[in-house]
């Protein structure tokens, strides 16, 4: 006899405006366009969309590396194909860690056979060059300088520009990840002399989550010509990839591609494309500056330091005496807001407030104030010092 069939109704999520750290909440535009009909990864038509959307992310990361497309996966499959490619055996990797995400550079190093040399700052502050500059003086041998751009546990925001520069100083290559930061604010690849970066759909470019852009530099493609070992990952290796993303001669067949994702993925970056990437960067800029003004009256406070600040990550500290998980539980069940919680040694500690994509509209900065002061207004210390 066969099972019985389970006695479950389809899925219906509830509505809720999305203000933590991601995803952000999906236009209906980009909903629509991965609703259009499904047709195969080999498809003319679609290799015709994958030449459009390669040339759209372009754009969205400021360069002209050849060698920029959508990996099949989240934020951390961008990282570990960064890590995976450019990584080898015994390889002296210093790595960046001011936050949650830095740490997971960390396990990707070791992961990949390389020595991680950890430059560590306090969690909320950015990158110190200092520290680097020391770092590379102790380990003249080591290969890649990796570095969190916009650390999406803290919000704090590090000197890119400075930092690649060190890098190639020292001959290294650089791996960046800017999950956080694509789209919201300025990412200049190729400005900046980045080799290797990474992010995600799901963040300040509104799409769903699953799908993570990646860019590529000539001297880091040159890395990964030269390997002495193979790539540990079959699933990520580039010279594999590369034949289904080339888009030079025949494609030859890699993996099934998450066909619909990327429908929204390009419909995205059109988006982008539209508002035009200044005017993008200056609405996150105006959104924050909004969200500060009314937070500042509620009487909170930011964690990092205002000149390190991310606009589309904003770091409070809780109150004493507010209740962490009960004061989000009431947003989330009754406001129908989503604000992320502390990540790492700032849990309990902090909210993180997202002001990324289509989150970052004026209508929801003032919803997600009211919200808050109506949730604060049942502790005495805060009402005070609000007024």
């Amino acid at each position: 006899m066969p099972f019985a069939a389970p006695a479950i109704k389809p899925f219906q999520p509830p509505r809720r405006i999305l203000m933590g750290p991601g995803p952000s909440d999906v236009p209906p535009r980009i909903l629509d366009a991965m609703a259009r009909p499904t047709i195969g990864h080999l498809d003319p038509a679609f290799t015709e969309m994958m030449e459009a959307l390669k040339q759209l992310l372009r754009y969205a990361f400021q360069t002209e590396n050849k060698l920029t497309f959508p990996v099949s996966g989240p934020g951390s499959v961008g990282m570990e194909t960064c890590f995976v490619n450019l990584v080898e055996p015994g390889d002296t990797v210093i790595v960046c860690v001011n936050g949650v995400f830095g740490g997971r550079m960390v396990e990707n190093v070791k992961r990949a056979g390389g020595v991680p040399v950890v430059v560590e700052d306090a969690w909320g502050e950015p990158v110190s060059l200092d520290k680097v500059a020391d770092a590379f003086a102790a380990h003249p041998d080591a290969k890649v300088l990796a570095f969190v751009h916009a650390e999406t546990s803290t919000g704090a925001q590090s000197d890119a520009q400075a930092l690649a520069e060190r890098a190639r100083r020292h001959g290294a290559l650089t791996i960046m990840d800017c999950v956080t930061s694509l789209g919201g604010t300025p990412v200049l690849i190729d400005q900046w002399g980045i080799d290797a970066a990474y992010s995600g759909s799901q963040k300040c470019l509104s799409c769903t989550p699953g799908l993570s852009p990646v860019t590529f530099s000539e001297r880091a493609i040159a890395k990964v010509r030269a390997r002495k070992t193979p790539v540990q990952s079959w699933f990520m290796d580039l010279n594999l990839v590369l034949g289904y993303w080339s888009g030079e001669g025949r494609r030859t067949y890699h993996h099934t591609a998450p066909i619909n994702p990327l429908y929204g993925l390009h419909e995205a970056l059109v988006i982008l494309a539209e508002e035009g990437i200044e005017n993008a960067w200056a609405r996150h800029r105006a959104m924050h500056e909004r969200l500060k003004a009314g937070l500042e009256k509620l009487g909170l406070r930011f964690v990092v330091p205002e000149a390190a600040r991310l606009p589309q990550l904003n770091a409070i500290s809780i109150p004493a005496g507010i209740d962490d998980a009960a004061a989000r539980s009431r947003l989330l069940n009754e406001f129908n807001l989503e604000i992320g919680a502390g990540l790492g040694a700032l849990a309990g500690k902090i909210w993180r407030i997202g002001l990324m994509g289509y989150s970052a509209r004026p209508e929801n900065v003032d919803y997600c104030l009211q919200a808050l002061q109506a949730v604060l207004a049942e502790q005495p210390a805060v009402a005070a010092s609000a007024t």
